[in-house]
């Protein structure tokens, strides 16, 4: 970006002097047309030289003055407006509009191709007073009251005070379309508008300080007590998974289904075994040893033959019981159970009367 140099007389507080003029080498034919329009008096403008005199001596003059714009502002703070139910009748009696008066300070169609504006004195004046007596009043009714409410107003105030002796409105040269006689002149195209904007963003609002930080401290975390720690330790291990796998008993991983190698010899010679043992040998068999389960074993471990025993010996027969008890005149005969039994052995021993 090439660098926007200003005249003295550009500067803050710097007195009214004759404006600064860059033409280029060819003036520009819009420019010849202004400059015919607005001299009463005819004088020859056939070169750059020409122009150059022409137009500097038209913009220094006393009567050069430009109106920017015009902004209608309160002639009174907003606690002393008059009320009234018609809105004209507010309007005249609380408003009033100032005009934004400026004069040329440069022209350049080399480089940056725009002219340049600073506020008359009069202008700047207005507005300092309409700032200090109106807008800063206002201002303070609108925020609250703290220690340093005065000394922030009154820096609000000379803030202001350099920053409309600053201010200065750049536009393009085309602006100068709008010339009329003695070097006066307004703005066109709508460019007034953006003068209101720039004049009004020189009014700054009055901002209390930021609000102190506390900090804030919280409640203190409340541990699980020593009560509630049995069952706070045991809802969580529930949760977990068991380490290892829980132990199977032998018996159950036995499948569901025989195994087809077993045949109904092997399972008559079991029953016969058992139905051939008597309650005292078997109390006396060792009892099992305790096996030792594995998540995972062949199932030809559990399917192993019963233990040798020595033969046990053999009980009597319920029948061969009953012979032994029963009287000498029992015979043996073809009969039911295989035995004959006399009627006199079971003759009651009492005689009939």
């Amino acid at each position: 970006m090439p660098i926007q140099l200003l005249p003295a007389s550009a500067a803050a507080f710097a007195p009214r002097s004759n404006c600064t003029v860059v033409l280029n080498s060819k003036v520009e034919p819009w420019l010849t047309q202004a400059l015919k329009r607005i001299n009463r008096i005819k004088r020859p403008l056939n070169s750059v030289t020409q122009h150059h005199r022409c137009l500097t001596e038209t913009l220094s003059g006393p009567s050069a003055i430009w109106t920017l714009s015009s902004i209608m502002l309160p002639k009174a703070p907003d606690s002393e407006l008059r009320k009234d139910s018609n809105p004209l009748v507010e309007a005249l009696f609380n408003y009033q509009l100032i005009h934004i008066e400026a004069y040329v300070v440069h022209v350049d169609m080399v480089s940056q191709h725009e002219v340049a504006f600073k506020l008359t004195q009069e202008t700047i004046d207005s507005l300092i007073e309409y700032h200090k007596d109106i807008y800063s009043v206002d201002a303070s009714a609108s925020t609250w009251n703290w220690n340093e409410k005065e000394v922030q107003l009154k820096k609000l105030q000379e803030e202001f005070v350099q920053a409309v002796n600053k201010f200065v409105f750049r536009t393009g040269v085309r602006a100068l379309e709008g010339l009329e006689e003695e070097g006066s002149g307004e703005l066109l195209e709508g460019r007034s508008q953006d003068v209101k904007n720039a004049i009004m963003g020189l009014f700054l609002p009055l901002l209390p300080p930021p609000p102190r930080i506390v900090d804030v401290m919280g409640p203190a975390q409340v541990l699980p007590s020593s009560t509630n720690a049995g069952n706070w330790w045991q809802s969580t291990t529930q949760a977990l998974p068991p380490p290892h796998p829980a132990p199977v008993e032998s018996w159950k991983v036995l499948p569901s289904t025989p195994s087809p190698t077993m045949t109904t010899s092997s399972v008559d010679a079991q029953s016969s075994f058992w139905t051939s043992m008597g309650m005292n040998d078997i109390q006396q068999l060792p009892s099992p040893t305790p096996s030792f389960s594995q998540p995972f074993t062949s199932a030809g471990q559990y399917y192993s033959s019963p233990q040798t025993t020595t033969a046990a010996p053999m009980l009597p027969l319920p029948s061969q019981l009953a012979s032994q008890h029963c009287g000498t005149t029992a015979q043996q005969a073809g009969g039911f159970g295989g035995f004959a039994w006399s009627y006199n052995d079971f003759t009651p021993q009492y005689a009939v009367m």
